[in-house]
């Protein structure tokens, strides 16, 4: 299951405060705040969709995230690479250097951790 992009935008939040009451929540939204009962409804969604669930104390419900920011990002991810890339990183790698305009420094970077993936693998 798939979050929304206002659903994604609020798990960001979440994840960045790793629990919150509402009040938590709306104070790390930037300006124009939304509703209170948008976020309610957001959080409500989130959870039917098993992103998020809360604690009770009393009637304040403390809201935490139940998906790892990347585990999430990682299916993401993969989804692209099989979607987009016929289930090839390699086509998504070269798609990825040659048209995002990546610095010499950027790339050289890029090349230091795939070659330390490979030997953490060959371990």
């Amino acid at each position: 299951m798939q979050l929304s992009k206002t659903e994604e935008q609020l798990m960001q939040l979440l994840w960045k405060l790793k629990k919150g009451f509402m009040k938590d929540i709306l104070s790390e939204f930037p300006e124009p705040k939304p509703a209170t009962t948008t976020v309610a409804t957001l959080l409500k969604r989130m959870r039917d969709k098993g992103f998020i669930d809360y604690k009770l104390y009393g009637k304040s419900r403390e809201y935490y995230p139940l998906v790892k920011k990347s585990d999430y990002f990682s299916k993401h991810v993969n989804g692209l690479i099989k979607n987009f890339f016929n289930d090839s990183a390699s086509q998504f790698a070269s798609f990825f250097t040659k048209e995002t305009d990546l610095s010499v420094i950027e790339l050289e970077e890029l090349r230091k951790i795939i070659d330390n993936q490979i030997k953490e693998q060959k371990k």
